[in-house]
């Protein structure tokens, strides 16, 4: 093979540097963008597509949206999300999303080769954008992160002052928590505040006999000792898990701590009744 490596690479470009021969980029290769081509044994990942927008834009485009996020660190970005470039084409091939939006001075970083929307830019376009819910998700996830300051994206919101979902962002802004550790952790959170609760802390430590930090809880109150956690997974694939989260509940509950686990079935008005009773009988204590 004429080529090798993990990374795309524009078709033309190795072709004319002689890098790679008409026969091998069609036997080895597959175009995952126009003119952009990957090993055919190769599963494309989040960066690699991100990549190949890039280079299909001609190195020219601003990546933006969860892409930005993810290459910022961000967690939970799935590996089929839309890649999302500032630059002025309408004709975005399958997986891109373009727009034609004002970038200003600062809202730019340079990740390796690759010109990001900054961490501050990329805040300010999801709290703006899509259900509150899901930009609050993105939000905390993009804060456990990246650790941007509120502030900054209020800053560079007065810089746009004509943009739409100003006041969603507003509402967003307000309320991200970065000890969020999964977006169904948010939407939890988000629940609970909706439905009248105080807002919980989140990442709550529970000590051990040492007095250093044994568990962590996902969120609760801690002056009534009332924990909220989502669970996963992981218990039903893993026997070392189911395990250990038995151990680590038994021991919770021993310190004193209420618990509620909220599984992927449950209802929202059962998990808010079920938070409602407990917090009345701990209030009433």
């Amino acid at each position: 093979m004429g080529y090798e490596g993990t990374e795309p690479f524009i078709g033309s470009e190795a072709l004319a540097a002689g890098t790679i021969s008409w026969y091998e980029l069609g036997k080895y290769y597959s175009a995952i963008m126009p003119n952009v081509y990957l090993d055919k044994r190769l599963q494309p990942t989040l960066r690699q597509r991100v990549v190949a927008a890039w280079l299909w834009s001609g190195r020219r485009a601003v990546i933006a949206g969860a892409a930005a996020s993810a290459l910022h660190g961000a967690k939970w970005v799935d590996a089929d999300a839309l890649v999302e470039l500032i630059w002025r084409n309408a004709r975005a091939p399958t997986g891109v999303k373009t727009r034609d939006e004002l970038l200003l001075d600062g809202e730019v970083a340079r990740l390796g080769d690759l010109d990001v929307t900054t961490k501050e830019r990329t805040a300010f376009d999801f709290g703006r954008r899509s259900t509150l819910v899901q930009a609050v998700a993105r939000l905390d996830a993009l804060a456990n992160a990246a650790d941007f300051k509120i502030n900054d994206v209020l800053e560079l919101a007065d810089r746009h002052p004509h943009t739409r979902g100003l006041r969603q962002l507003e509402k967003a802004l307000d309320l991200i928590d970065p000890g969020a550790q999964s977006p169904k952790e948010t939407w939890l959170r988000l629940l609970l505040i909706d439905a009248g609760f105080p807002r919980p802390s989140t990442q709550i430590p529970v000590l051990g006999a040492d007095g250093y930090p044994r568990y962590f809880l996902d969120m609760g109150w801690e002056d009534i000792m009332l924990a909220i956690e989502y669970d996963g997974e992981q218990h039903r694939v893993s026997r070392d898990q189911f395990v250990k989260d038995v151990e680590r509940l038994e021991y919770i509950q021993r310190v004193g701590w209420t618990h509620i686990r909220v599984l992927a079935g449950h209802r929202a008005r059962d998990v808010i009744r079920r938070v409602r009773q407990a917090s009345n009988t701990l209030t009433l204590r």
